[in-house]
């Protein structure tokens, strides 16, 4: 009755190692596809984070151009070109040349 007792608990301890090393095999299975995922979706967030500061960068650009035309329309030569291009004025006694064509 003793070799029975010891092949059973022999037994038991062979397939309690058993499914000890298949939960680990599966925690290391789900845990390897997690890591390729999140380095995916890491590499597109850097792609992402690359346009975004490119955009940043561009639309800067925008706003300090916007800015300098700002203080281009306060000045006496835009309101001179405005006057002459849209509103036809002169100074007095400045004489315009046009082409006939």
């Amino acid at each position: 009755m003793a070799g029975k007792a010891a092949y059973r608990k022999r037994r038991q301890n062979r397939l309690a190692m058993l499914l000890v090393t298949t939960v680990v095999l599966m925690m290391m299975l789900v845990v390897t596809f997690k890591s390729v995922e999140l380095r995916e979706k890491r590499a597109a967030y850097q792609a992402r984070e690359e346009a975004l500061l490119q955009e940043i960068a561009l639309e800067e650009e925008r706003s300090a151009e916007i800015e300098e035309y700002g203080k281009y329309t306060q000045t006496k030569k835009f309101v001179e070109e405005v006057a002459k291009e849209k509103l036809g004025l002169v100074y007095e006694g400045e004489i315009i040349f046009k082409d006939e064509r």
